[in-house]
């Protein structure tokens, strides 16, 4: 029998952390995206339950800290899993073969990685194989559309920062430009500027958690 995961902090953290350390796509359950949207909208409820006692109001302040620290977790689980799928697709485009194992693929990953896998085919076909075969590719080019800017990126060119996980508690900071941090709990995520993070990785407070 399969034991039924509950989505949790931990449970993400953990989730993460395998995909991390692993160089195959780890599986995920195939509620995996409706468990962590039921999960989000739990937490939601807590930010919008009324209440004005101190109690009420230091669970508002940790579900907030958890909900960044969640989103944070998933983007890059979600990155870490995408880069995967890349190479599962490339590897099937460049040998055909059947024995690619796609069995770890959520269902919508599943249509992510046949996209994937048919975009790198058509290229294939219209470049090499054409070349191949002494005539010359040719390929419409593709409409010049602007991807749409995501504000924290555009941030981070500007700014540069490092993602990293507090292992102590820390409190509020004031950094070189003023700017008020934290206060970070034990296992918090935070994208810090460079030179901050460097500063509290030196100094053993959080460690980095590094892209592949």
């Amino acid at each position: 029998m399969v034991q039924e995961v509950v989505i949790t902090y931990e449970t993400l953290f953990e989730l993460l952390k395998r995909e991390k350390e692993r160089n195959d796509l780890q599986k995920l359950e195939p509620t995996f995206y409706s468990d962590t949207i039921n999960y989000i909208k739990d937490k939601k409820k807590i930010l919008e339950a009324k209440g004005d006692s101190p109690f009420a109001s230091d669970e508002r302040k940790k579900t907030e800290r958890q909900l960044e620290n969640i989103y944070k977790i998933l983007k890059e689980l979600y990155e870490r899993r995408e880069k995967k799928l890349i190479t599962l697709a490339l590897d099937k485009s460049r040998t055909q073969s059947n024995l690619i194992d796609t069995t770890a693929l959520l269902k919508e990953e599943k249509v992510f990685y046949d996209a994937t896998t048919n975009l790198l085919d058509t290229y294939r076909n219209a470049i090499l194989i054409t070349l191949l075969n002494e005539k010359m590719p040719f390929m419409e080019p593709l409409k010049d559309e602007k991807p749409k800017e995501d504000f924290k990126s555009a941030l981070e060119i500007k700014n540069p920062t490092k993602l990293v996980r507090f292992m102590f508690q820390v409190p509020k900071f004031v950094g070189p430009e003023l700017e008020e941090y934290g206060p970070f709990e034990t296992e918090d995520i935070a994208n810090l500027p460079m030179e901050i993070a460097d500063v509290l990785i030196n100094k053993g407070k959080v460690e980095e958690i590094k892209e592949e």
